[in-house]
């Protein structure tokens, strides 16, 4: 049972959405089996959202959505006195998600997993060093959300191949590379925002650093993620909150050639949504028009509905 409730009006825009992901894949040559999303309208205080999806449960390698994640496993962390607060740890959370820097996002991996990635190491020490990467898998287990099944959260970001401790340790890793689904993906940004199993100081932290702003000079910039993805497609006024991520070619087909998007908007008129979209291919990944259309197609419906 997913923790979203079926609506009407929402399964009429994901048709839409469906079809327009459809003739797009088919134009391109990119097998259709290869996009999924879930759509959300979050209910009030002890509701349950409403929602529509497709392929919600597609494992698929994150990009960099992945982040927010690490995000949410460093601030309960602190919380729970496991990591000390510091300037450099403040810049890193801040940076990954503004600029979705791998850098900083493998810092924030190495202080809540105690590893470095670097020479070799003995098997017994490797053994050791792939247990503790498994600290933000052991985290989000916790949380038991059945939403979360099948995800991995224990590599680094790379943005070509891997060397040393990094490809021993994702050679050896049962889950593979990292790995999200829509739905688990969908679950988090609405806990971060509605839900009650993060705690209040994690969603005050959390939420803020996922905010873009439509006018900012930086929004045509690529690292903003706002250019080419769902954001790009939202009427002037939405407030914005978002991760995305996007790879090219890695020399690794595992994780090659993916554009994902996670968006939470409040249209001008107070509509309220949240769109996941998981998507694999070269055309699609490099087509910048793909994921604005989709958000269009989104804001448009729920100004109709």
């Amino acid at each position: 049972m997913s923790f979203f409730d079926e609506d009407e009006n929402l399964q009429r825009i994901g048709a839409l959405l469906t079809a327009k992901a459809a003739a797009a894949f088919r134009e391109r040559s990119v097998p259709e089996e290869q996009f999924g999303f879930v759509l959300l309208q979050p209910a009030g205080p002890g509701g349950r959202p409403r929602g529509a999806a497709l392929r919600p449960d597609w494992r698929s390698y994150p990009c960099s959505l992945v982040k927010v994640f690490f995000l949410v496993a460093a601030q309960a962390a602190l919380e729970a006195g496991q990591l000390t607060e510091h300037e450099e740890l403040e810049r890193a959370m801040r940076d990954m998600i503004l600029w979705s820097s791998n850098s900083a996002t493998n810092y924030v991996i190495d202080l809540l997993s105690g590893t470095t990635g670097d020479t070799l190491l003995s098997a017994a020490e490797m053994a050791a060093w792939g247990e503790r990467r498994e600290a933000v898998n052991r985290f989000f287990a916790r949380l038991e959300w059945p939403e979360l099944a099948g995800i991995n959260l224990n590599q680094k970001l790379m943005d070509d191949l891997r060397y040393g401790r990094e490809k021993i340790g994702l050679d050896r890793s049962p889950g593979g590379h990292n790995a999200l689904t829509p739905i688990a993906m969908a679950r988090l940004m609405h806990e971060t925002f509605h839900g009650s199993a993060l705690s209040e100081t994690t969603r005050r932290t959390v939420g803020p650093l996922l905010a873009r702003d439509l006018t900012s000079p930086f929004a045509k910039r690529g690292a903003y993620q706002v250019s080419g993805y769902l954001a790009g497609g939202m009427p002037d006024g939405t407030q914005i909150w978002s991760k995305a991520g996007r790879t090219r070619w890695l020399g690794d087909e595992r994780a090659d050639f993916r554009r994902h998007d996670a968006l939470r908007a409040i249209l001008p008129g107070g509509q309220e949504f949240i769109l996941t979209v998981f998507t694999q291919g070269e055309a699609i990944a490099e087509d910048d028009g793909f994921l604005p259309s989709l958000g269009e197609i989104a804001a448009s419906g729920l100004n109709e509905g």
